[in-house]
Formats: structure tokens, C-alpha cells, sequence
């Protein structure tokens, strides 16, 4: 059995130049496949966040990285793999003390997203949903308009700025408060 096979991969932080985070996941990506990694890094992800920018008067949601100059990486930890990690162009270091890797706790890799397990919520048209995370958290009473399964992801009606919005949302970013026949069941009980 190897050595990579006894540990169990996790995920560690990458600081990079300002502006280099796609270059490095792209460098990461073609080291992998390079000098045949499947087996020491599993995943790369730069994390990202909506936001809502208003520009001439009109507003639209835009991806923005949700932390500048930072790459994760889900990887077994090795000092070849440090190496080759370190010396991709666009990597200042890894995240920890003196530039060896420390790796994230599990509360820092589920608040960040890291993981993408599917969520099994029985979400439907109709539902009425509260936004808890993402640039949208607090906003309450959304209602549900479509339900994209294979995505994960819901499209919500919510106020905002006075109006009527639909926003596309991650099912992990909401709760369902209640659902249509919920809100009928409780009518005719007080019937």
C-alpha cells in the first residue's frame, strides 16, 4: 500500500500574486495531469461570491472572488507535492507556519463550500424560503418560482430595493419556512 493511500486528502490554502488565482488553478490543473497526480490532489477551487452592483441605474449580479489571492486545494499532503505546488508560477506560499501547508478545520471548508455534497430538501414552487448565507442572507419570505434539482439551486422571488427581484440561489443558502399546502393546511384548521 502507498504512502498516499494511508492518508485521507484535505484541504489547504494557496496565497498567490493579486490577479493570479485563475492562472494558478489553470497551472495546477496541468501539473496534475502532467506528472499523473490524480492520486495526491483531488480538487481546486476558487471560491466565489453574487453580488449586486448598480451601474447608469440598472442593477445585475456579478461573480466576484469571494477571497482575493487565495486558491484551495484538496490534496494529500507530501514534500513533492509542496514542491511542485510551491513552484507553480503565480503561488507565493501555502497558508500555515514558515509556508508549510496547515490544513483547514471542517467548519472553515463547510462555511466556505468547499464541499459541493448534494443536498436532499424537497424544495418546490411555491415554498417560502429564508436566505441564510451568500450576499443575500437576511432576506426572508422569498418565495420559491422554480426549482432546478440537477443544480441544486432554486430561482427565489424576493423585495429588494422596493421591487419584486427573482435571484438564483444555492439550496445550501436557504431554508423552507413553509410550503403552499402548509399555509392551506393551517387555514383549515382555524376554519
Amino acid at each position: 500500500m502507498s504512502n498516499n493511500q494511508e492518508k485521507k486528502p484535505e484541504w489547504y490554502i494557496i496565497h498567490t500574486y493579486s490577479g493570479y488565482e485563475n492562472l494558478v488553478k489553470a497551472s495546477l490543473e496541468q501539473l496534475i495531469t502532467n506528472n499523473n497526480l490524480q492520486d495526491s490532489i483531488f480538487d481546486i477551487k476558487i471560491p466565489m461570491e453574487t453580488t449586486i452592483e448598480e451601474k447608469n441605474g440598472k442593477r445585475k449580479l456579478v461573480e466576484k472572488k469571494l477571497l482575493p489571492c487565495y486558491v484551495f486545494i484538496k490534496m494529500i499532503y507530501s514534500n513533492q507535492v509542496w514542491y511542485l505546488v510551491t513552484n507553480t508560477r503565480g503561488v507565493t506560499s501555502f497558508l500555515g507556519p514558515q509556508g508549510r501547508p496547515l490544513a483547514m478545520r471542517e467548519d472553515e471548508v463547510r462555511k466556505l463550500q468547499l464541499e459541493s455534497a448534494p443536498i436532499c430538501i424537497d424544495f418546490k414552487v411555491g415554498d417560502i424560503v429564508n436566505i441564510d448565507a451568500g450576499p443575500l442572507a437576511g432576506f426572508e419570505g422569498g418565495v420559491i418560482t422554480e426549482v432546478k434539482d440537477s443544480l441544486q439551486r432554486a430561482k427565489v422571488r424576493v423585495v429588494m430595493f422596493g421591487q419584486d427581484t427573482e435571484v438564483e440561489i444555492d439550496f445550501a443558502q436557504i431554508t423552507k419556512v413553509k410550503s403552499e399546502q402548509s399555509q392551506v393546511d393551517s387555514i383549515d384548521t382555524e376554519i
